[in-house]
């Protein structure tokens, strides 16, 4: 239903899966939540709150869909709720999963306290939200503790309790029993599971990416738990209970103008690097570029045709001898970058760029070195750029985010690619190199988009693609 010119009244079914704290189980229980729902036949848009890439690639897995990300912080409060819609086009239901605390948010000096809060989301989203309670180490203690979150913020609706780690029937008896009176219903009950943990890695999850059949597996066993423990037709009541939204969806054609002939883009992709927003290469192909994936881990050049590379995140450390190995890719985008190719890296494709990598030969196209460090690296970033580059001119102002256990010595370049409120310059660039460990949603600044387009445009104009398109 038509909400005026260009805005749509949509009323898609949605929960917003929550926790008191972080480690409660909402990973698990959204992951589970999704592949149960689209065991039933569902379509489900699966989402997650904050700059989080691992979490969406297992509900994204379990719906078959792209998991995607609500970030006021990286793309604006403003466009929250019209790149929900755009995610959840032609979906039957969406499930939100939250970030750590309901109502944690975002620290940065400027913004308001639970500013791109999970209950900020929801607030934004008019979504009823899910409690996941650690139920482990408690009784009737729980029902001051669902007392309080459903208490503490009237305009978040929380709108029922799933139990997790449950130890036994009795457990639950008292664990319900005590939430009788509450007014919040139970809508689950999960038991203690431990062959369904994921794997962990010193920045979280191992991603689902890197697992394969395992990870498939997982999801599945997640599905089947949830569909036992949890009354998927109460969960599909409440989403369905949700108000209409009226808002113009999120449109990457609308927000960059079209560069004439279609540079072809890789970007990668496989194991090692598994962290990028969909959003990026959306905005890519609505800028008028051709985007196809390369693999460093297995393909031996770039695609045949390509003007332009962008290297996105995820663990190179873990496959750095692999990533070594393939010395004939290595060698491919190292001439790429030396003929003034567009090439856009971040965080790990920072450390692929560079000389090497916990003293393994990477691609040598930065002047540095990374080892890995004890110390994690992470949080929001409010950036300038400081040089001219393929992504942006100096001056332009992002918002994003860090989120790494590696150094890389030096940090930046002649010609640095950022700075930011309390740190020295950082990044590198260098021609069509541009090379940081700054994390960006390319929805929250689209122009940096559209001018990567046209400078892999340029170069294909000025003879810098080697082969033809095939």
């Amino acid at each position: 239903m038509s909400g005026g010119v260009g805005r749509v009244t949509s009323s898609v079914p949605r929960v917003v899966v929550a926790a008191p704290s972080s480690n409660a189980g909402k990973t698990s229980v959204a992951t589970g939540l999704v592949a149960a729902l689209t065991a039933r036949g569902l379509a489900v848009s699966p989402h997650k709150v904050g700059p989080d890439y691992i979490d969406p690639g297992y509900t994204g897995l379990a719906a078959g869909r792209p998991g995607r990300n609500l970030d006021p912080v990286l793309v604006g409060e403003e466009r929250v709720v019209p790149l929900f819609l755009h995610g959840a086009r032609g979906a039957d239901v969406a499930v939100v999963e939250g970030v750590m605390g309901l109502f944690d948010g975002a620290t940065r000096p400027g913004l308001e306290p639970g500013f791109a809060s999970t209950a900020h989301v929801a607030r934004l989203l008019r979504a009823p939200v899910v409690l996941v309670v650690d139920a482990s180490a408690q009784a009737q203690s729980v029902a001051a503790l669902v007392h309080g979150f459903a208490t503490y913020d009237p305009t978040v609706r929380l709108g029922g309790v799933v139990l997790n780690r449950v130890g036994s029937d009795r457990h639950e008896e008292i664990l319900r029993d005590a939430l009788g009176g509450s007014g919040v219903p139970v809508l689950g009950a999960v038991r203690r599971l431990a062959e369904l943990g994921t794997p962990s890695r010193h920045l979280g999850l191992v991603p689902a990416a890197e697992r394969s059949a395992e990870a498939l597996a997982t999801v599945g066993r997640l599905g089947e738990v949830v569909a036992g423990a949890v009354d998927l037709d109460a969960v599909l009541r409440l989403a369905r209970s949700a108000p209409a939204l009226d808002a113009v969806p999120w449109d990457p054609a609308a927000e960059v103008s079209r560069v004439e002939g279609r540079p072809r883009i890789a970007v990668a992709g496989g194991a090692a690097f598994t962290f990028g927003y969909a959003e990026n290469a959306e905005l890519l192909e609505a800028a008028g570029a051709e985007v196809v994936t390369v693999d460093p881990l297995r393909d031996e050049s770039l695609p045949g045709g390509t003007a332009g590379l962008v290297v996105g995140g995820g663990f190179p450390e873990v496959h750095a001898a692999d990533l070594s190995a393939n010395e004939t890719l290595r060698a491919g985008i190292a001439e790429l970058a030396a003929r003034g190719g567009p090439v856009a890296a971040e965080c790990a494709g920072l450390l692929y760029l560079a000389r090497s990598l916990d003293g393994v030969p990477m691609c040598g196209v930065l002047p540095t070195d990374a080892v890995m460090s004890p110390r994690l690296t992470l949080g929001y970033r409010e950036a300038v750029a400081l040089s001219d580059s393929v992504l942006a001119p100096a001056g332009t102002r992002v918002r994003g985010h860090e989120f790494h256990r590696t150094v890389a010595t030096p940090a930046a370049g002649p010609d640095p690619a950022w700075r930011w409120t309390g740190s020295d310059p950082e990044g590198f660039v260098s021609g069509g190199v541009h090379a940081s460990y700054l994390h960006l949603n390319w929805a929250g600044s689209p122009a940096l988009a559209e001018r990567f387009v046209s400078a892999c445009a340029a170069a294909t104009l000025a003879g810098g693609v080697r082969h033809a398109h095939r």
